[in-house]
């Protein structure tokens, strides 16, 4: 078994904006284990545990992304997600809009044929910047959420089935297929 996942991969320039854009906000706290830039990703559709005679056939099952034109994104806010009242996740929330969602929605439908379920909670873009695994105090939570972004709008067009492997201290993911989107011009 493999676990695999469908990622929206964001262009070089803006992936080091927001590493800038991280830096500011977390006031240069030097204690931190930040995702490595290669991890940053929207993450589409986590599928999870496959057979690998199946991976083919997944492969081939979203050849059909080729056919979206890329996809206009901007930055929204930082945020968190908590666990038990902790912050366990720092994001960087994306902005959302229908052609992400119906691509979404798309990939959903073309894998429940191999029995995965469609996600049931409404799609959220966003980047996990950081997996915080001490305590942060309230600055900390506070200088992300005052964090004003500048606007900035950009294009993705690359979209990539990842397997993701499970190593004692992080994760590690492994490119298995990737799907260029056309540029907005091409029919």
């Amino acid at each position: 078994m493999i676990r695999l996942f469908a990622a929206l991969r964001l262009p070089n320039n803006i992936v080091d904006k927001i590493i800038e854009f991280r830096k500011e906000a977390s006031e240069n706290n030097q204690n931190i284990k930040w995702e490595k830039k290669e991890k940053l990703h929207l993450t589409l559709k986590f599928i999870g545990d496959v057979s690998e005679d199946l991976v083919d056939r997944i492969k081939d099952s979203l050849l059909f992304i080729e056919d979206f034109k890329s996809i206009e994104l901007s930055l929204t806010k930082f945020g968190f997600f908590f666990r038990d009242n902790h912050p366990n996740i720092l994001w960087l929330g994306l902005s959302n809009n229908n052609e992400l969602n119906i691509l979404v929605d798309k990939i959903e439908t073309n894998l429940e044929i191999f029995g995965f379920k469609k996600e049931k909670r409404k799609f959220n873009p966003h980047l996990t910047l950081l997996r915080i695994k001490n305590k942060v105090d309230k600055n900390f939570i506070n200088s992300f959420e005052n964090y004003k972004l500048p606007s900035l709008k950009f294009y993705s067009n690359e979209i990539t089935l990842f397997k993701s492997e499970l190593l004692p201290d992080t994760s590690r993911y492994i490119e298995i297929k990737n799907y260029k989107l056309k540029d907005l011009e091409e029919k």
